[in-house]
């Protein structure tokens, strides 16, 4: 049987086919819209982090604040609950914001300490302004959390996290605090 001067050309061009239908199924998804406003919420909270450094630098007491912690998380649980969103799964979620914050504030001071000092820079009120406006983020924050909760389990998730977080990370300590403070984003479905 005589074979066809096309069959070369026929061929190259199934090939190629299959190999650009391989590319697009290999591509990864883009990112869902909800993740970036979340993120930017997260950061502006573990930027918070930084004022409390400073109140608590000025008044010598501890990081660590357990009633304050417990109080948050139980805030946020019960706004889970009307929400409809999963009261543990909050929970952890708030829990890593306070570590992470936590994280920026021992690094700060502990920076403030060898220099010294700490900047020179307006203090607000831990009670009265700053708490508030960590209450206020975290109301954001769990609105945010709500839009981004379907996602949270597609394979992509981590890869979408470490892209979007990436633009997000202004030094090494925050960079950390932020990695921190994301860690309960994504499920991994074993």
């Amino acid at each position: 049987m005589p074979r066809s001067p096309r069959l070369p050309q026929l061929l190259t061009c199934a090939v190629l086919g299959l190999l650009a239908c391989s590319a697009r199924a290999s591509a990864p998804s883009p990112a869902p819209d909800s993740l970036q406003p979340l993120l930017v919420t997260l950061n502006e909270r573990l930027s918070m982090g930084d004022l409390v450094a400073l109140t608590k630098w000025d008044s010598g007491r501890p990081i660590q604040d357990s009633a304050r912690e417990t109080q948050v998380i139980a805030n946020a649980r019960k706004i889970a609950v009307d929400r409809k969103l999963d009261p543990d799964e909050v929970a952890e979620l708030i829990a890593a914001q306070i570590e992470a914050s936590k994280l920026v504030q021992y690094g700060l001071i502990a920076h403030w300490r060898a220099a010294g000092k700490a900047p020179d820079t307006p203090r607000p009120d831990l009670a009265n302004q700053i708490r508030p406006q960590l209450d206020a983020l975290q109301n954001r924050l769990l609105q945010q959390y709500a839009d981004f909760a379907p996602y949270r389990h597609d394979p992509e998730c981590a890869n979408w996290l470490a892209k979007e977080r990436s633009g997000l990370i202004k030094d090494s300590l925050h960079g950390q605090a932020l990695i921190r403070a994301t860690g309960e984003l994504c499920v991994a479905d074993l």
